[in-house]
């Protein structure tokens, strides 16, 4: 009934959903899989380094993923960006799996002899299509992205450089369909608009500032537009449309969120305009989040991760008068002895561009694409390009220098042109290093190059050489970040990232605790890892998965109970699957489950146990309580330990009138852990007192618990249908002892009806000790089944370890 009533509960908030409607007032096409398959939903925070999200949430700027840290059981892992630490770079790794698929956000495309920015939608799209030349399946293929550098192979890409603006069946949409929208969304736009208004006042305030401090007047003015854009209106639309897209059922979606990045850019990656972007991207994961749960086409995971992070930067022209372009020309020119032409881009980074993904004709001609700078001499050629976008510069020359003239020249450019770092390829796994204390040689000089505190020492080693060597880097790369002094951006910036610094490489990811990640590493994942996790989430490759859990040190057993109703959920999906997930949560050593079914057609003819088993990797034991034609229902014991069963058998029953009440039993089997055998009964009891009565008799009695064989240490767990102050409870707690009874300081709680009634309970015999005892109540605990699991860990005697 109480599953009736949920699932009843949840159609109507379905057909009530406003993205459900908006899908098909749309004609768009949704998903014809079973509602039990499984989908991902990746929200990037730009730019956020993990440093800046504990600053926060300590703050707390970001009260929702503070939630799914303390009551969703997510974790928080280091995610290295590589270098480039940019989002082009890490989403090439990320969604095709190549490794420094461009040098940098800005750099020369020796090919076609152009500059190129990541923004621009040819240059994205032509970099893209290398990528899928080079790198594995499209991690995106038919799902959806917002505000991405990359389309990742999505069927629906919006907002992305390479397409700009809604999707085309959003575009084609009629007048009508555009007024049901505003109608259907009339909340969010309302919202949105006090919103905008809110985010008015603070650009304004931001672009006083800027304009007292010396800052050009038309660009603060733009700023004032595009902050709106980026921080306000962009977020919305794009989790409006994830929304939509969670409703289809679509297997993947990904959505950048670009306002954090936008505002650190700015103003820095610490400052208070910054962290106010937080609030409102939180929020936004918050209804993302919501909505995956309640979407009634697959059974979504949420993964939240940034890309990478941001460094607190000088700018160097600020800091020396003039631009690293004039500055490296200046170096060439007294090498050369004469004047050199150059060209340059970058000098005024992103900020302004970003507003551009919201597509139309007047944002484009408002914040045309920045055009090169060039410098003529006696050549109608350059001489020079410079690539400064951000801490990372490339400097091409027309010719190829001897080694002695390099040389020469990377000394200049690091004591005249004050330029931190100054690298270039040499034989293959190497590149040399020159700075003002002199020339150095990676990977063998590392930590006297990059400190050997900094936290991804080897890997950024192997990127840097990785990039020296990439076609398409200069002849020279210059880094703006150095170990020992304060950080330069070569854009006229506070924040900045695509160097090695520890902060813009160290970036985040928030992921739910049984993600299946490497089982060994370097302790902190990188975007192939994510990538590889995607994969395996979706069931899109054949890589044998690494184990969901670790078993608990055998000191100890980490024993679940779990009534799992023939894993019919509150939302009326039956599925195994995540009956294993809850489980795999929870890294058991030993499961005892009620109500399985097997074979029986209104579950599809699963048999139940087995399918949870192979899940997790364990063996089990089922005993069937009732034989139908058509199946068998009953209960089971899983472990990953040796075990053998000792005893399956019915329990005492009852007759009410001409009805005969459904079958209980109990299984009983051994565990063995280091050389000491653990007895472990499983048991469902009856519904009606005086049943239950009897077959607790026949629990303690000579067949059971009192048998022989039944020596401690002992173990009685399941279903019991019975409070803690029933006399079944009281009976058993003459001769065993209840674990949540046992553990000081704990307050016990309940397993049925929202955690109010306690029914599921673990008896243990006096050998055994609880060492901890808990029950799971995150949003797929609360969904998985009418009962929560109860999850006792259990102190072993002595002698067994």
């Amino acid at each position: 009934m109480i599953v009736r009533v949920g699932s009843a509960l949840r159609r109507l908030r379905r057909a009530a959903s406003r993205s459900e409607w908006f899908a098909q007032v749309l004609r768009l096409p949704v998903s014809t899989e079973e509602d039990t398959s499984v989908g991902l939903i990746m929200l990037q925070i730009d730019g956020l380094s993990r440093r800046e999200l504990e600053r926060g949430m300590a703050r707390r700027e970001m009260p929702f993923l503070l939630r799914l840290l303390d009551r969703e059981t997510y974790r928080l892992h280091d995610h290295y960006s590589g270098v480039p630490s940019s989002t082009a770079p890490v989403q090439g790794e990320l969604f095709y799996g190549v490794r420094t698929g461009v040098p940098g956000f800005s750099f020369l495309d020796r090919a076609s002899d152009r500059l190129v920015r990541m923004y621009e939608p040819a240059a994205a799209a032509r970099i893209e299509r290398v990528l899928e030349a080079e790198g594995g399946a499209a991690l995106l293929q038919g799902g959806s992205a917002y505000a991405d550098n990359f389309t990742g192979g999505a069927a629906e890409p919006h907002f992305c450089p390479s397409a700009q603006g809604w999707g085309p069946a959003l575009r084609a949409a009629s007048k009508a369909v555009v007024v049901f929208f505003v109608f259907a969304h009339l909340y969010s736009i309302v919202r949105v608009a006090a919103l905008l208004l809110l985010e008015f006042v603070l650009a304004t305030v931001d672009c006083i500032r800027g304009l007292l401090s010396g800052r050009d007047i038309l660009k603060e003015l733009k700023f004032i537009p595009t902050r709106l854009a980026i921080v306000i209106l962009l977020r919305e639309l794009a989790t409006i449309g994830a929304k939509i897209d969670l409703a289809r059922g679509l297997p993947i979606v990904h959505v950048n969120f670009l306002g954090y990045d936008e505002q650190a850019h700015r103003r820095g990656p610490a400052s208070l305009f910054a962290h106010w972007t937080l609030r409102g991207i939180d929020d936004a994961v918050a209804r993302i989040w919501h909505a995956a749960q309640r979407s009634k086409r697959r059974q979504y995971d949420v993964w939240v991760y940034s890309d990478h992070g941001q460094e607190a930067v000088q700018s160097y022209e600020k800091t020396h008068g003039r631009t690293l372009a004039n500055a490296v020309a200046e170096v060439f020119a007294a090498h050369e002895g004469r004047a050199v032409a150059y060209r340059s881009a970058g000098r005024h980074g992103v900020a302004l561009q970003r507003a551009r993904l919201l597509g139309g004709d007047k944002v484009q001609r408002f914040l045309p694409v920045e055009g090169e700078a060039q410098a003529e001499a006696q050549s109608n050629r350059p001489v020079l390009t410079i690539a400064a976008l951000g801490p990372l510069a490339m400097v091409y020359y027309d010719r190829e220098l001897p080694a002695v003239e390099r040389d020469q020249l990377a000394r200049s450019l690091a004591k005249e042109a004050h330029a931190p770092l100054v690298l270039a390829k040499e034989e293959p796994g190497c590149a040399r290093v020159w700075s003002d204390a002199g020339a150095f040689m990676l990977p063998r000089d590392k930590t006297t190059v990059l400190g050997d505190g900094h936290p991804f020492l080897d890997a950024t080693t192997q990127d840097l050489i990785d990039l020296c060597h990439h076609a398409d880097a200069g002849d020279f790369v210059i880094s703006g970040w150095r170990p020992d002094r304060p950080a330069y951006s070569f854009a006229v910036e506070n924040g900045a990232h695509g160097g090695a610094g520890p902060d813009e490489a160290g970036a985040f990811a928030l992921l739910p605790s049984d993600t299946r990640l490497p089982a060994t590493g370097p302790g902190y994942l990188r975007p192939s890892d994510l990538r590889h996790a995607a994969l395996q989430f979706l069931g899109r490759t054949e890589a044998a998965p690494a184990s969901a859990y670790s078993p608990t040190p055998q000191r100890t057993i980490r024993l679940v109970t779990y009534n799992v109703h023939r894993c019919l959920g509150m939302d009326g999906r039956v599925s195994p699957e995540r009956i294993a997930r809850v489980i795999a949560r929870t890294r058991p050593d030993i499961v005892a489950l009620q109500e399985l079914d097997a074979g029986r057609a209104r579950t599809m003819g699963v048999d139940q146990a087995r399918r949870i088993a192979n899940c997790l990797e364990m063996g089990v034991h089922f005993h069937p309580t009732m034989h139908l034609e058509e199946g068998a229902y009953g209960n089971a014991v899983l472990s990953h330990l040796p075990m053998r069963l000792v005893k399956a058998d019915r329990l005492p029953g009852m007759v009410m009138g001409k009805t005969s009440m459904e079958g209980r039993g109990a299984i009983w089997v051994v565990v063995e852990i280091n050389g000491t055998e653990l007895q472990v009964i499983n048991t469902h009891l009856g519904l009606v007192p005086a049943e239950r009565r009897r077959q607790a008799a026949a629990l303690l009695g000579p067949e059971w618990l009192a048998h022989p064989n039944c020596v401690a240490p002992v173990v009685l767990c399941g279903d019991l249908n019975a409070l803690p102050q029933s006399a079944v409870c009281r009976t058993l707690g003459q001769h065993l002892r209840d674990a949540q009874g046992q553990l000081a300081g704990h307050r016990p709680m309940g397993t049925f009806l929202r955690r109010y009634a306690r029914i599921d309970h673990v008896f243990v015999d006096p050998t055994l000790a609880i060492v901890d005892i808990g029950v799971p109540n995150t949003a797929l605990d609360r969904v998985a089944s009418d009962h929560l699991p109860l999850v006792a860990e259990i102190a072993l005697p002595k002698r067994s370890y």
